[in-house]
């Protein structure tokens, strides 16, 4: 692997050079922020890991934007040799809400997707695995989503029960307990 050495001045006209239409901000000393077309991400992480070292995907987070109609997806790459961040931000339309998988770039990516998948309903075309691993027997809609309103939900799928253990009756007999 060759990794092309320079500060993050050059990282960005590499960047720039290779990959046209995008957006690069230096955020700190050691970060960058790239606004790319969803079209170029994929390219962008393989220029990003194979020529300049940004080899760990250190997370994928998702934002719902329910004004745009669109989730925002933010490809977090660190480079140990660089100690620098790199973050790709992409938008996606929320219907359908699919994108395509990196796990052929990043194997930790499957982790992330089947989290973003589990929590905000994004589907990522290629992706090992979606099943739920957190919300497992969750009947609902899913729960990250701005729109998600979770006494709403509550409401709809519980029934309130008057919580009185022996052990609180106890605690409120001796002057204690939750004041009403």
């Amino acid at each position: 692997m060759t990794v092309e050495t320079g500060t993050p001045a050059t990282i960005v006209d590499t960047i720039q050079h290779e990959i046209p239409g995008i957006k690069v901000t230096k955020q700190g000393e050691r970060r960058l922020r790239i606004d790319v077309a969803r079209d170029s991400l994929p390219a962008l992480l393989e220029l990003l890991k194979g020529r300049l070292g940004f080899i760990h995907l250190s997370a994928i987070s998702c934002v719902d934007w329910p004004e745009t109609d669109e989730f925002e997806l933010v490809y977090h790459v660190w480079s140990y040799e660089r100690k620098t961040l790199a973050s790709a931000h992409i938008t996606i339309p929320r219907n359908p809400g699919r994108f395509v998988s990196v796990y052929d770039i990043h194997t930790p990516a499957g982790f992330y997707e089947r989290d973003i998948h589990e929590m905000f309903g994004v589907v990522f075309v290629g992706a090992p695995n979606l099943r739920p691993f957190i919300l497992t027997s969750w009947g609902g809609p899913p729960p990250m989503l701005k729109s998600f309103n979770t006494r709403e939900y509550v409401n709809q799928t519980y029934e309130w029960v008057d919580y009185q253990p022996d052990w609180l009756k106890d605690v409120e007999a001796k002057g204690g307990g939750v004041e009403k």
